[in-house]
């Protein structure tokens, strides 16, 4: 007990700060995190399995393992109109799936597996403290900064709502009432399995959502990189040395969660030094936006780009399908070095078998059977992280292959060659409820015109480049010295696992830098913003898998490496990578102001700027959202994407006729069908014409009309709100402004 004193006393204060600082919404904050672990320890006897060669048996990856899983099945049941998408069948199914885990559980008891870490609880303690204490540092900042208003976060939130409302799945699209969501919509959608699960709200859920992604996304590195580590040390970093694993873990965690890049060490301190020791005075401030808009603004060019990346994204505080996956994307990429790991730890080589169960063993990895599945998975949840974790996953499978059958290349060849048939169609096979329904967006792919200036590069990408490419130099300078008969099978051979896994995440990461210097996915942007989605999209991914590698690598090359040099490079890398963590205290400053006061916490509804933002228009929206049940279509105005217009449907979930133009316009690429709406929408609200207007408002089923600010801030006076009156009756009407609602009458 007395070993457990200081611990409890951890555990208490952190439960106290997390009342203290989040008020009112700690009790939803605690489902969250109490459902988490719930569910991740039920799933341990699966976990446990698959992450057997982990000290902690894949503890933290076990909770997301729970999610994909559970939520997955769901959706698939749903889509297949198997079952409603109510909260009473996503328990169901959570129910099911534990029912299967303790039948397991008992079945390993009996044979004497081991499947959860006993031997290590500090280590599962002091994880699920990191994890809680950043799931609380995020979740307090985005209290400060709650509002679903602004880029990017209509779209994500009406996408919540809109699921919240309906019991089939793709659900009716609020931008689009003629239609289903044609978009990635398995990141939000995940977030409101959650909600039903727990019976939370999505005013609330919404930013717990984002802040929970990225709590995962600082443990789920620390415990990948700890076991790495741990691993290059063949687990002997006792007295001294002790420390290693975790350090390299934490410095992973951070460079993926919390970190940033060099611009912002660049920009940010040492060009202003440089000039305030010449003698100027005025500078500009940091924006912390631009780190992520440096390639085409500075200079300005007709080539603008995005290179974001996860702190970047968990401030400004938008749900999208590329942010909720980068749990999933984590999962996938433990499992695979679970799996490569399994396979040298037992040696496995060819052996005098029967073709059948030799194939048998190649086709029934579990953990590629696993990886296979949330891959098809990453095609609804954000599809480029299913072409480039195809491409990581082939690597790894390839090198490991390369040193399982000893470097015979034929039998390499025909298993790789076999497992990427097998990927690729249980990737498709599970995700085609989605795919049969989904217009893709994609319009091909063509070379680069334009290319990324050199400085730009290094500044943005020179850091873990550099540190890459080291320690590779590092690791063949040691390795070749060694081998006699040189070959690639002898080379891979003799490189530890975590080194080889290191290499591969590092290299793939490069890849992702400079593909888009060669080629884009081309889309609507194409005029003047050509590689902005291809390098936002790969570059993100290259951000975590650098990350993860550098943790790995840094202290790797310090503690092991005998070239001075590259220890030097190292430590001035470790130096250069925790300074980049400046970014998140510039960036909170600038968006989320001062969080040193607790008393300026707005809270977690996400809804709450309405009375603010749209004072005219909040009662009304408000109204809907709690009288009207399903999902009839209400009027209202359509707008530019990025602005105020369709707060209605945003915030309620309820479809309209048509939302923000640009991104109906990605979606659809329909420009023709979108004009004739526009024109249709306007003069339901001007026409003179009674007889029109009834014909239009029954050829779109229009159940409601929304006339508010933003519809006469359009119409600029010229609603008809005499003739839109005869045609229904006015079931709510605001005593305080203009704002009223219509509930359109039969003929």
């Amino acid at each position: 007990m007395k070993k457990w004193g200081p611990k409890a006393v951890l555990v208490l204060l952190l439960a106290g700060l997390s009342v203290f600082l989040l008020k009112g919404d700690v009790w939803t904050f605690w489902s969250w995190w109490l459902l988490a672990a719930l569910m991740g320890m039920i799933a341990m006897p699966v976990t446990g399995r698959l992450f057997e060669g982990f000290d902690d048996k894949g503890w933290m990856f076990s909770k997301v393992l729970a999610v994909a899983v559970t939520g997955f099945l769901t959706w698939f049941l749903v889509a297949v109109k198997i079952m409603p998408f109510t909260s009473l069948s996503c328990i169901l199914v959570c129910v099911v799936c534990a029912a299967g885990c303790f039948f397991l559980f008992n079945h390993q008891i009996k044979h004497g597996i081991d499947c959860f870490p006993a031997s290590h609880k500090e280590l599962v303690f002091w994880e699920e403290i990191i994890f809680f204490a950043v799931f609380l540092l995020w979740t307090y900042l985005a209290g400060f900064h709650p509002a679903a208003y602004g880029t990017e976060k209509f779209m994500d939130y009406g996408f919540m709502e809109a699921m919240m409302r309906s019991k089939t799945l793709p659900a009716t699209d609020l931008w689009y009432s003629q239609g289903t969501i044609n978009y990635y919509y398995g990141g939000q959608y995940f977030a409101v399995f959650l909600t039903k699960i727990t019976g939370s709200k999505v005013e609330i859920t919404y930013n717990l959502m984002r802040t929970f992604v990225a709590g995962l996304a600082f443990v789920l590195p620390f415990s990948l990189v700890y076991q790495m580590t741990k691993d290059r040390f063949f687990g002997r970093v006792s007295g001294k040395k002790a420390w290693i694993p975790a350090a390299s873990g934490v410095v992973a965690g951070l460079a993926v969660c919390i970190a940033g890049n060099m611009h912002y060490v660049i920009y940010s301190k040492i060009i202003p030094w440089i000039q305030k020791f010449q003698g100027v005075t005025d500078t500009e401030s940091y924006w912390f936006p631009d780190a992520t808009r440096y390639i085409g603004y500075n200079p300005d060019v007709p080539d603008k780009t995005i290179h974001e990346f996860p702190c970047y994204s968990f401030v400004l505080g938008d749900l999208h399908a590329h942010v909720v996956n980068i749990m999933f994307v984590l999962l996938l990429v433990g499992l695979l070095y679970a799996w490569m790991k399994s396979i040298r730890t037992k040696e496995a080589v060819v052996e005098k078998v029967t073709a059948k169960t030799f194939w048998k063993r190649q086709l029934l990895m579990p953990h590629i059977l696993l990886v296979s599945m949330l891959l098809g998975m990453f095609q609804w949840t954000n599809f480029w992280d299913f072409v480039i974790y195809f491409v990581v996953t082939g690597g790894v499978v390839l090198f490991t292959n390369i040193i399982r059958f000893r470097g015979k290349t034929r039998t390499v060849l025909s298993v790789t060659a076999a497992q990427a048939v097998e990927v690729t169609a249980i990737a498709y096979l599970v995700i085609l409820p989605f795919t049969l329904k989904f217009e893709t967006m994609i319009q091909g792919v063509a070379l680069a015109a334009n290319h990324s200036l050199p400085h730009q590069l290094l500044i943005l990408w020179g850091l873990p480049i550099i540190l890459t490419l080291i320690f590779i130099i590092s690791v063949l300078m040691e390795k070749c010295r060694r081998i006699k008969n040189k070959s690639v099978y002898r080379l891979l051979r003799s490189i530890a696992i975590p080194d080889l896994f290191a290499v591969i995440m590092g290299l793939c990461a490069i890849g992702l830098v400079l593909i888009p210097e060669l080629v884009y996915v081309r889309d609507i942007y194409e005029q003047g913003n050509a590689r902005a989605n291809t390098m936002f999209k790969l570059t993100y991914q290259a951000f975590i898998l650098f990350g993860m590698a550098m943790g790995y690598v840094i202290f790797r090359v310090l503690v092991i490496s005998r070239q001075k040099v590259f220890k030097v490079v190292a430590g001035a890398g470790l130096f250069c990578l925790l300074w980049t963590v400046g970014y998140f205290g510039n960036s909170v400053h600038s968006w989320f102001g001062d969080v040193w006061k607790v008393s300026s916490y707005q809270g977690l509804n996400a809804t709450a700027f309405l009375e603010n933002d749209f004072p005219e228009d909040a009662s009304a929206v408000r109204w809907l959202k709690s009288n009207i049940s399903g999902s009839p279509v209400v009027l209202e105005a359509n707008g530019d994407s990025y602005t105020g217009y369709c707060r209605v449907s945003a915030m309620t979930g309820l479809p309209t006729v048509l939302g923000w133009y640009v991104h109906q316009w990605l979606w659809r690429n329909d420009v023709a069908d979108l004009n004739q709406k526009s024109a249709d929408i306007e003069l339901v609200y001007t026409s003179q014409d009674e007889e029109q207007v009834r014909d239009l408002l029954d050829q779109y089923e229009v159940a409601y009309i929304f006339v508010g600010s933003k519809e006469r801030e359009k119409y600029e006076g010229r609603i008809n709100d005499e003739l839109l009156k005869n045609l229904g009756e006015v079931v709510f009407a605001d005593p305080d402004s203009p704002t009223y609602i219509l509930k359109v009458g039969s003929r």
